[in-house]
């Protein structure tokens, strides 16, 4: 098989999409995607970032916009320059007083901004926000309303207090230094406001100041804040809490810092002593405090550690939800980084978790339920667990049940809403990943494999909670506890998935999906059985069974096409094709990624149902509404990859085409919604190859279009950036990547359009531009040109080969792998031509090669990966291919890792090209292999059937050894092969 470049996985469905139930749409494996929310499948992000009381309003005209930079102007506000009619006042003295005329304006202006009324809003955002902020003492009037003004509404103060904020946030150096010191001044005196609201305000001002640098210059705020706290008044120690809580936040690192001498050393113990205070308030602030410095092992904290976990077990039955949820924050970071710590206590603990997890606050009982996800990762989990699952199991089951609440959220009741547009915020922002170059791999595909990387595609529905986080915590487990887990499962499952009611089978459903990967081998004997059921469950009357029916099904697709195809695949397809038509649009994007799934499975399996599955997802082009057409490009994209030329049958191309050329014309150079097109049309062309010829020339024209433009807004903004909008390179990247599947696709026929158009010159640039991803998608589409029409390549190579050489970088490994993959294709086009770059490449290669740790490389669409050097090896051996001489005296520093990363490639034309190379190297320096010969041998013996010109120069080089070294010598040498090695020698080369 060929080198082929593919996106790298997951592909398309990479564009923000809320999950259909719980699982998101499917990208481009069988993983859950995202619905962990902020907590990433690959173990980190493990929740969302602390919600910080009183940090988030409605946005308003006035918070939208109160970063405008200060003009020039001296005067202060009410001054005789002021178009207003404010009297003047002093902006300097630490005393400062408002002018009456003045306030009434801001306050005018503060309650505008919180008018229903958009053009009056949008009044004080274009023009009076502005204005103001032209003079200096403008943020004392901010903060003199937030701090004095107490016969105002809280609202007004409170908002105030935010535009100052955004003010301190945008241009916080440009304040005068006596405003500032006014501020602040102001902050610490009224830190403890009779306001809750007000106190949560003024501790956003004082952690945004702070987070200026201002930590450094405010020395008195950490012991002031300290002092405060020992104030016998409650509104003042709560607010000094508050505002330590968020610069805690803020500023965790800092703090444990020589920059700062080390505060921690005194604020630890001092947050320790409010464990035990009498308001839950201020017990929950101090935990929440220390819980900041937990992850980061602060020495102040690990110095005090058995202090800090012996009132952790004290609190751990208080009465205030917020308090326990802070608890098992803790306990859940500590069993990440002190675990050690916990484990004489163990089994109290999961005790205690077990009674957290079922908590009637939702609050206490998700954070309770991370704890399960994250003693999975722990070596001693089946040790100190395996004998808490008959209690654990049916909880995290239980917990897997929608919630009223959700079932209102996701309108759970509407069953046909198709017809509904979507909203702007129904689709969420959705970024492009560049092609890479990947290496067929010859080992099974392993069950399971996940997508590497997972998107925090939240909306609010899906925001990450114990649903969600108790079918990740199962899923996990089923990894760690595999078989062993069914005997506390499947008497539950049964219950669950026949119940009458819809609530309980859906989420007996979701568990089926949850142990998918981990018990698949224990399931398949119930199989038959269950999968029958849950295609009938795809016809089910609610929208959200037949959505996770998807879902689910898609889990075990690599299983039901394991089968007869009549037995579940036909069935299964002719079911999830109608969901794709269903009338519901979460039930429609369930339908499409579970089908995607399918077809990347299948792969030509489906080439008898082409026309059927064609006119389903060509029907639903006029059918979709704009969230669900961006999933429908993904899954017309991975069915051109599954099948592949078999999509090049007239009748085929027929339908497809038409629909797709109508919305590529529809959209506009600058709409995003060309991210997920172009790359869908990347997949066709590549797949249609000269059935794409009709359409190319547009297609071609426009992405040099795309390509041209982004360059040139690229300059303009480098050359006046603060003139002009630094540019989105997506638009490049896809551009690039298109062509690159047109070049692939249509092979020779693009050598016109490239005769036609400045694309090298564009590409000489885009090679070298700063964003990586850029690069990445260059050095594809150079590889690709070489490949299709080198006639326009060749003159370039001069400089082209210090730009590829300057990218063999495995920091960048996406880049260097492609840059790599480039550099082995230009050398079968130029032969002995390459001998005055080998220099300029080889050692960075052979450093790559030899490289311990080097990231491995994804390979096709399937998950599969192989071995991480096997691309620099292929372009290793075709360097000695074309220029022995000059590669053969640095065999011994690769020979090993290059044999080792090429034993498991499969044969074909790029493992031909680099074994005739490392074959013409042993003949210039056979001394460079003798040292690892074993080595070659076994790469040797990986071929199936090489070619009969190649076989023969094994032949040689394997006799000319054992000649050489004697009979009884290559006996003995023989001795260490394993035994199929030794039989695969002696067969197929008498050795």
């Amino acid at each position: 098989m060929r080198i082929r470049r593919v996106p790298s996985p997951p592909r398309m469905a990479r564009f923000h999409v809320p999950p259909p139930a719980l699982p998101s749409p499917r990208l481009r494996g069988r993983g859950w995607r995202s619905w962990r929310g902020p907590r990433t499948w690959a173990g980190v992000d493990r929740r969302p970032p602390p919600v910080r009381r009183g940090r988030s309003r409605p946005a308003t005209a006035a918070t939208t916009s109160a970063g405008a930079q200060p003009g020039t102007h001296t005067e202060p506000l009410g001054s005789s320059a002021d178009p207003g009619p404010y009297p003047r006042s002093s902006p300097c003295a630490m005393d400062w007083q408002p002018d009456e005329q003045g306030l009434q304006q801001v306050l005018q202006l503060l309650k505008d901004s919180q008018s229903p009324n958009t053009a009056t809003q949008r009044i004080v955002q274009d023009q009076k926000l502005k204005q103001l902020n032209q003079f200096p003492d403008f943020n004392n009037y901010l903060i003199f309303v937030l701090t004095r003004l107490k016969s105002e509404d809280e609202p007004t103060r409170s908002l105030s207090g935010l535009i100052l904020k955004n003010n301190v946030k945008a241009h916080y150096q440009s304040f005068p230094p006596p405003v500032a010191d006014f501020i602040k001044q102001e902050c610490l005196n009224n830190i403890g406001d009779a306001s809750s609201l007000i106190r949560a305000t003024i501790g956003i001002l004082i952690t945004t100041i702070a987070s200026k640098g201002e930590l450094q210059m405010w020395p008195e705020l950490l012991p002031q804040l300290c002092n405060l706290l020992n104030s016998e008044d409650y509104n003042t120690c709560e607010g000094a809490f508050g505002a330590l809580q968020k610069i805690c936040e803020d500023s965790s690192e800092l703090l444990d810092s020589d920059a700062l001498n080390r505060p921690l050393n005194i604020m630890i113990p001092k947050f320790l002593q409010f464990f035990k205070h009498c308001s839950p308030k201020i017990r929950s602030h101090a935990i929440a405090c220390v819980n900041q410095f937990i992850m980061d092992r602060a020495q102040a904290l690990m110095d005090n550690i058995d202090t800090f976990i012996e009132h952790l077990f004290a609190l751990a039955v208080d009465d205030d939800p917020e308090v326990r949820k802070n608890v098992c924050r803790a306990l859940v970071m500590l069993l990440e980084v002190r675990i050690d710590r916990l484990i004489p206590h163990m089994h109290s603990i999961i005790q205690y978790m077990l009674q957290r997890t079922q908590d009637h606050d939702e609050n206490v009982a998700l954070e309770a339920c991370e704890f399960w996800l994250t003693l999975a990762e722990q070596p001693i989990c089946k040790e100190v667990l395996a004998s808490h699952l008959v209690q654990l199991i049916p909880i995290l089951v239980n917990g897997m049940k929608y919630s009223e609440i959700d079932i209102i959220l996701l309108k759970g009741d509407v069953e046909e809403d198709e017809a509904v547009p979507d909203s702007e915020q129904d689709i969420k922002p959705r970024f492009h990943k560049s092609r890479t170059v990947t290496l067929p791999h010859e080992a099974e595909r392993p069950d399971g494999s996940e997508d590497a990387e997972d998107d925090d595609d939240d909306d609010a529905l899906s925001d990450w909670n114990l649903r969600k986080c108790s079918a990740a915590a199962l899923d996990v487990l089923a990894n760690v506890f595999r078989e062993e887990l069914l005997p506390h499962l499947l008497p539950l499952l049964k219950g669950l998935l026949f119940h009458p009611e819809w609530v309980v089978k859906e989420s007996g459903i979701l568990v089926l999906g949850a142990i998918a990967e981990g018990c698949m081998q224990g399931m398949v004997p119930y199989l038959p059985e269950l999968i029958p059921h849950l295609i009938q469950c795809l016809s089910d009357k609610k929208a959200l069974v037949r959505s996770i029916a998807c879902w689910t099904l898609s889990r075990y697709a690599h299983w039901v096409v394991s089968q007869p195809p009549d037995m579940h695949l036909k069935p299964l397809m002719t079911e999830l094709l109608k969901r794709i038509l269903d009338g519901n649009k979460r039930v429609q994007e369930a339908a499409c990624s579970a089908f995607a799934t399918l077809e990347e499975e299948a792969c030509t399996e489906l080439v008898p149902y082409l026309s059927y599955i064609l006119d389903t997802l060509v029907f639903a082009f006029g059918k979709y509404q704009h969230k669900n057409l961006l999933i429908l490009y993904d899954a017309i994209g991975t069915l051109a990859d599954s099948v592949g030329h078999h999509l090049n049958q007239p009748e085929y191309i027929q339908k497809l085409m038409p629909p797709l050329i109508q919305k590529w014309n529809e959209l506009k150079d600058e709409d995003k919604d060309l991210f997920p097109l172009l790359e869908c049309l990347s997949s066709v062309a590549t797949a249609l190859q000269s059935g794409f010829l009709p359409y190319c020339e547009p297609v071609y024209q426009r992405c040099v279009t795309l390509v041209q433009k982004t360059l040139a807004q690229a300059m303009m903004y480098t050359q006046h950036p603060e003139q002009y909008e630094a540019p989105d390179k997506d638009f490049m990247i896809v551009a690039l990547d298109l062509l690159s599947g047109l070049a692939e696709g249509l092979g020779g026929h693009v050598e016109q359009l490239v005769a036609r158009s400045n694309i090298m010159t564009l590409l000489f640039q885009c090679m070298q531009d700063s964003m990586p991803e850029v690069r990445q998608s260059s050095f594809a589409l150079l590889g690709d040109l070489t490949k299709a029409c080198f006639i326009h390549v060749k003159p370039c190579i001069a400089e082209f080969m210090p730009i590829l050489g300057t990218n063999l970088n495995p920091e960048f490994i996406s880049v260097c792998n492609n840059a790599t993959w480039a550099i082995g294709e230009i050398c079968m086009q130029m032969g002995a031509e390459m001998q005055p770059y080998v220099q300029m490449v080889l050692n960075n290669l052979v450093e790559i090669i030899n490289r311990p740790n080097t990231p491995k490389t994804l390979l096709e669409n399937t998950g599969r990966l192989t071995s991480p050097s096997a691309i620099p090896a292929i372009t290793i051996g075709r360097l000695g291919y074309v220029c022995p001489q000059e590669v053969a005296p640095m065999l011994q520093q690769f020979i090993r890792p290059w044999c080792t990363s090429l034993r498991n490639i499969r044969d074909n034309e790029e493992k031909d090209s680099a074994f005739r190379g490392i074959c013409m190297m042993i003949g210039v320096n056979p001394g460079g292999v003798v040292q690892d010969f074993i080595f070659f041998c076994d790469a040797v013996a990986s071929w199936v059937s090489p070619k009969d010109d190649l076989r023969d120069m094994f032949y040689k080089i394997l006799h000319g050894f054992k000649d050489q070294v004697g009979e009884e010598n290559w006996q003995q040498f023989s001795e260490q092969f394993p035994p199929l090695l030794k039989e695969r020698l002696a067969a197929f080369y008498g050795v």
